[in-house]
């Protein structure tokens, strides 16, 4: 070879290089993760992404230049659920070192853009991600008629009638999926689906409502999981996971709680690291340190933190003993650790998780359906026996706790307001410590154990009537009032009425006796001074189904108005 061939192969070698080291990157796959108000879309790089964006009009697009980068998936991709975004596409580069990608997009917006490093366990490697905000949508107030003025001699104040609100949070979601099994099951798709089947029996609780942080697959940051519960405000923040570790041996359920110190076990740590990265995969850090964050850094709401701490080791508690019931422990109390979801001051706040899915028989029952529901019921029941036990004020929970309040009106006497809620004077002497039968116009009054009064008089010669059709029902695995109650036909309340149940828990193979005489459609008219809420809770049903069975368009209701009280 001569000395000329030999620098040509050289030089040709290194031009090759040079080419070669100037398209360093490669755009690899294209995620897209609509959420309710944003879609993101991960860009996954070869190397950290060189680029630079700016937008269009008339059509809206967004154009992001990436430099030095060749394409390594297909194009276009045809997006379907979201509301801002249609199409990702190629378009002409402005040099030939760069790949230009266009979004279509169906509205103007600003969009946020930021790089994403590797992850340590090698799941993913660089990203670019695009958040792409959703426009607020236009809401359309019908003007209402002003509701009538309830007189001040309303005889009865009922203690309250809103419904008790659980912020049901599923872990994980969208990019993130949370702890990986042995046979690639994510932890995020068995969060969503206990925590759905939680916030179904929840709904199905007259007086209580659950409020989901996501209801898809997409990623929620840990910080705006709290502002969800708190926009709906919410009495207490319940976080499902599936707990995992680097070795397939640990099994067993757990609770946890806060504690603003590390954790003091190897598992805890393991978890504080996990929700870290969880983080980082959605982009930014856990805890910034920024000195405005508004729930840690007022020393105000320290003694508020520290109710709501008390108050969400209490409920831990509970909700623990249930799921030992059903399911393995890891640990028989709560435990402590330092994670972002739980740093709400205001709202009690847990996390429960349901088992190890990195351990192969966990895996398989944390994706069967039976099991999944006997977790999610362990769940409902610690939660329901806490707020029978300790209602907040003026819930439809504290109204059936401490009793019906009556204000005593012109003409009414001791005796004939005994009779009206089916208690006795001297029991209502000493509920509200009255020496004597004389009450004066404007008194309010705490009925004990009393019932609300009947909308409709009963003539004094009416005839008495039948004998009452009474079955006795053996309390199954996994059923609750309200599913036993439209089992039959039947109120709620008529099946409390005839048990006298002091609360709403029951245990399995507990007799319950049925009326059911009961069976019949109730009507109610309405009188003066009432509306929806004292009204559900009079029959122990909730607002919203006497709304579907007199198909109501406003809450407004008249004097004399006949409604159907649905039967559960």
């Amino acid at each position: 070879m001569s000395v000329r061939t030999f620098f040509q192969i050289v030089i040709l070698g290194a031009g090759l290089f040079s080419t070669m080291a100037a398209w360093a990157n490669e755009l690899k796959s294209i995620r897209v993760w609509p959420a309710p108000d944003e879609t993101r879309v991960v860009l996954d790089m070869q190397s950290e992404a060189v680029y630079s964006y700016f937008t269009l009009t008339k059509p809206n697009r967004l154009v992001v230049d990436l430099k030095k980068t060749t394409l390594k998936t297909k194009l276009p991709v045809v997006v379907k659920d979201s509301e801002v975004l249609k199409k990702i596409r190629s378009s002409g580069a402005p040099d030939k070192r760069s790949f230009r990608l266009v979004f279509e997009i169906k509205t103007g917006m600003t969009p946020k853009l930021f790089t994403l490093a590797p992850t340590p366990d090698g799941h993913y490697g660089h990203r670019l991600v695009l958040d792409l905000p959703h426009g607020k949508k236009a809401v359309v107030v019908k003007p209402t008629k002003p509701k009538p003025a309830v007189e001040n001699h309303a005889a009865q104040l009922p203690s309250g009638n809103d419904d008790i609100i659980i912020a049901i949070d599923p872990g994980h979601g969208g990019e993130d999926p949370g702890s990986i099994g042995p046979t690639r099951k994510y932890e995020k798709n068995v969060t969503l689906d206990v925590s759905k089947r939680v916030a179904a029996k929840i709904n199905a609780t007259p007086g209580m409502k659950a409020v989901l942080t996501r209801r898809g697959d997409y990623f929620v940051n840990l910080n705006k999981r709290s502002e969800i519960a708190r926009k709906n405000k919410a009495h207490l923040l319940v976080s499902i996971h599936a707990d995992g570790f680097h070795k397939p041996q640990p099994r067993g359920a757990s609770v946890w709680v806060l504690n603003t110190r590390r954790a003091n076990s190897e598992i805890g740590r393991w978890i504080e690291q996990t929700e870290k990265q969880s983080q980082l995969l959605g982009g930014g850090d856990v805890l910034s340190g920024d000195n405005d964050d508004q729930y840690l850094s007022m020393a105000v709401l320290d003694l508020q933190f520290s109710h709501s701490q008390k108050e969400g080791y209490d409920v831990a508690s509970r909700v623990l003993k249930e799921l030992g019931r059903v399911t393995t422990l890891h640990k028989s109390r709560p435990e402590h650790a330092s994670l972002a979801v739980l740093k709400s001051p205001d709202i009690p706040s847990l996390l429960v998780e349901t088992g190890f899915i990195t351990n192969p028989k966990e895996e398989r029952l944390l994706n069967s359906s039976a099991h999944q529901n006997k977790i999610a019921n362990a769940v409902y029941k610690g939660v329901l026996q806490y707020f029978n036990e300790k209602p907040p004020e003026g819930t439809l929970f504290a109204s059936r706790k401490h009793g019906i309040k009556h204000k005593v009106t012109s003409g009414q006497s001791l005796s004939i307001i005994a009779k009206r809620y089916n208690t006795s004077v001297s029991a209502i002497k000493q509920a509200n410590n009255l020496t004597s039968n004389t009450v004066r116009i404007g008194q309010v009054l705490s009925i004990p154990g009393g019932k609300a009064p009947s909308s409709t008089t009963v003539a004094v010669n009416k005839p008495a009537p039948a004998k009452a059709k009474i079955v006795t029902h053996t309390v199954q695995r996994g059923e609750f009032l309200g599913k036993i109650a439209e089992k039959y036909s039947v109120t709620v309340a008529s099946i409390r009425s005839e048990n006298k149940l002091r609360s709403d828990s029951l245990a399995v193979g507990q007799k319950l006796k049925i009326n059911l005489s009961n069976r019949k459609a109730l009507n109610h008219t309405v009188k003066r001074g009432e509306f929806l809420g004292k009204i559900a809770s009079q029959y122990g049903v909730s607002v919203d189904s006497i709304r579907s069975a007199n198909k109501l368009s406003s809450d407004n209701l008249a004097v004399g108005q006949k409604l159907v009280i649905p039967r559960s």
